[in-house]
């Protein structure tokens, strides 16, 4: 009977071994704190380790001292001193990474800023200026997708809006509330386009092209060098689309007009990505000014589409935002241009 216990309490312990094994990293020491009774924001979030001085890419530095509980770094080359966070939106940041990693919780989430404000203890101001210099750091992440297999692209239509503090420029019409319809009928200068493409695996690229209708050169601004060539390129009937399919080589399939399909092939996906990209814009955020729409864009293409779950995503959010050099200020973001182009 003892043999037989240890029998199978050794099955156990290589089951739950097993099972530890295919945790990831963050898994793991969320788990060795809970069962330790010492887990902690601080214990989970390991140092960033740093390879290299972010002003020249020289690997050959020393330590220099601590400062602020930081350590200081000195290159040997470029005789510059840093820290791990230097070149990245996290320098000079009084909170430590722990509210940061709540921060991003709370846009995986996509809470409002008031309640991430209030889950993270800082001023509402500075949260409207964390998520815009998140979403400036993930703009890098969307110029390196490429689109591959069956790739779906279409063009998506928003009112120009000038939400927001009216100080910086003058307005160039008459105010008017939220959802007022746009004086001009059809597609016209009042209205931003959005060319989109995407994949069938949770990969997406969008971004504000121009006023009013596209042309060639405006699908090429967005969509050139994002799509793998001989990917199949699923798309509506405007004329643009088939001299862009052959300048980057890919298998076009046209929808023709008033056709749902052509075969076995559609843009319902795409215009899926449409709609929830709308619901996020009107009715989470209750719109959003035109000139940061192009960081909502990356926002939805990351959180709402994007395959993979939240706590995935919390993750590589996290880590891309403490690797990627990106040098947003805060007092540039208000001063934007009201028109992206």
């Amino acid at each position: 009977c003892k043999v037989l216990t240890m029998s199978t309490t050794k099955k156990n312990i290589d089951i739950l071994k097993q099972l530890f094994n295919n945790l990831s990293e963050k898994e793991k020491q969320l788990f060795l704190g809970d069962i330790s009774g010492q887990n902690s924001l601080e214990k989970v979030i390991a140092p960033k380790e740093v390879s290299k001085c972010p002003h020249c890419d020289s690997t050959n530095f020393v330590k220099n001292g601590t400062k602020c509980n930081n350590q200081r770094y000195l290159c040997r080359d470029c005789k510059k001193s840093f820290v791990e966070q230097t070149g990245t939106i996290l320098y000079n940041s009084q909170k430590g990474i722990e509210v940061w990693e709540k921060y991003i919780h709370c846009m995986i989430e996509k809470y409002p800023l008031r309640k991430c404000a209030k889950i993270c203890g800082i001023n509402l101001a500075t949260a409207f200026a964390w998520r815009h210099k998140i979403l400036d750091a993930l703009q890098s992440m969307m110029t390196d997708v490429e689109l591959d297999g069956v790739v779906q692209a279409d063009e998506t239509f928003t009112a120009v809006s000038y939400k927001g503090n009216h100080k910086s420029f003058k307005l160039p019409r008459t105010a008017y509330k939220r959802g007022t319809k746009a004086s001009k009928r059809g597609l016209s200068t009042e209205k931003a386009c959005i060319p989109c493409a995407v994949n069938l695996d949770g990969l997406s690229v969008a971004k504000i092209s121009n006023l009013g209708k596209p042309s060639l050169k405006n699908l090429q601004k967005v969509l050139n060098g994002n799509i793998s060539k001989n990917s199949v390129f699923v798309t509506d009937s405007l004329c643009p689309y088939q001299k862009l399919s052959l300048d980057m080589e890919l298998n076009h399939i046209r929808i023709t007009t008033k056709k749902r399909s052509n075969g076995l092939f559609n843009i319902q996906t795409v215009n899926s990505y449409h709609r929830r990209l709308k619901d996020l814009i009107t009715h989470r955020f209750k719109g959003v000014a035109t000139k940061y729409l192009n960081n909502y864009l990356v926002y939805h293409n990351f959180v709402n589409f994007a395959k993979g779950s939240s706590e995935s995503k919390e993750s590589i959010l996290l880590d891309f935002i403490r690797n990627t050099l990106c040098t947003s200020k805060t007092i540039d973001i208000s001063t934007r241009p009201v028109i992206p182009l």
